[in-house]
């Protein structure tokens, strides 16, 4: 069975997916009316690569980009697979440093999920973890708003989470971190710099409570005005990046 593509439109999209897509390409439609030192540049590294080349019209690029600004490039990429606990366990025996996990717990908005693997790549985070149920996966959607980052960072989907994070726990002495708005400890307040996993609840509900229950500590986001929580993505951005700058410390 062929596996499920995308259409990636836009200069900067399409040199994110040659450079993460580790041959996912399959299909480079160009405008050859088009004289953009950007676009030659872009279509010389296509070339490199033995990617199929198709002149296009306008229209057939605006049929192809569905919408988006394409800048006269569209390319066809393999969708990116959401990989198993044994692809987990795999990438943790070969990690030279302290393991840096995101943990999405229900996380059901596919935009939600592109925004948070786009920070998790941009953090420098080793995988990003998610039950199999009830919860969002790599949609087209999801992976047009990772920008690139579905590609480049292992997304593991997992058949029960809590017991995931138990064994995570156990082999590899790992301090588990959730976020919750009523944590009494602040995020500023906690030592990230060790082997890490960071657990986001899901848009609506939060953690669930065996989840809650494997986290070492629950920590909060210290908010001033009036709004009681922020976007998951919003959030998972700024607690990765907190992490960010301890290790790097």
């Amino acid at each position: 069975m062929n596996a499920p593509v995308r259409y990636v439109a836009g200069i900067h999209s399409v040199r994110a997916a040659l450079k993460h897509g580790e041959g996912q390409v399959q299909r480079v439609w160009f405008d050859a009316r088009r004289n953009d030192r950007r676009l030659g540049q872009l279509l010389s590294a296509v070339r490199k690569l033995d990617i199929e080349l198709v002149s296009a019209d306008k229209a057939e690029l605006d049929r192809l980009a569905q919408g988006s600004q394409h800048q006269g490039i569209v390319a066809q990429v393999r969708m990116a697979a959401a990989q198993n606990e044994n692809a987990l366990d795999a990438l943790l025996e070969k990690l030279q440093e302290p393991p840096f996990l995101l943990v999405l717990d229900g996380v059901q908005d596919p935009q939600n999920l592109g925004a948070c693997l786009r920070t998790a790549d941009a953090a420098g985070v080793h995988a990003v973890i998610a039950p199999k149920d009830r919860a969002v996966g790599l949609t087209p959607v999801a992976c047009k708003v990772a920008s690139g980052a579905a590609e480049s960072v292992p997304f593991i989907q997992v058949t029960n989470l809590a017991r995931t994070l138990r064994q995570l726990r156990d082999a590899c002495n790992l301090w588990v971190v959730g976020l919750a708005g009523e944590a009494e400890q602040s995020l500023y307040q906690a030592d990230l710099k060790g082997p890490l996993a960071v657990v986001m609840g899901s848009e609506e509900k939060g953690m669930r409570r065996l989840v809650r229950e494997q986290c070492d500590v629950l920590l909060s986001l210290p908010m001033k005005g009036v709004v009681e929580s922020l976007n998951v993505s919003v959030a998972t951005g700024i607690t990765l990046f907190e992490a960010v700058r301890q290790r790097n410390s």
